[in-house]
């Protein structure tokens, strides 16, 4: 089972693609979320994590 990507909020199956892309543009460590509703894209959510490294010889 597949959603298409109607219109949402006058926006086209390309701008919402173009929207996913940006979503995961330059993103290292996360994850992106994509919300359908009644088969149409409703939200795309963008989470980043930054993994910090600890200085050589510390431990917590």
């Amino acid at each position: 089972m597949s959603a298409t990507l109607r219109s949402l909020d006058g926006q086209d199956a390309a701008s919402i693609l173009r929207e996913v892309q940006s979503a995961l543009n330059g993103l290292r460590f996360g994850a992106v979320e994509i919300t359908v509703h009644n088969g149409q894209v409703v939200q795309i959510e963008r989470k980043e994590k930054f993994r910090l490294q600890q200085p050589a010889g510390k431990q917590a």
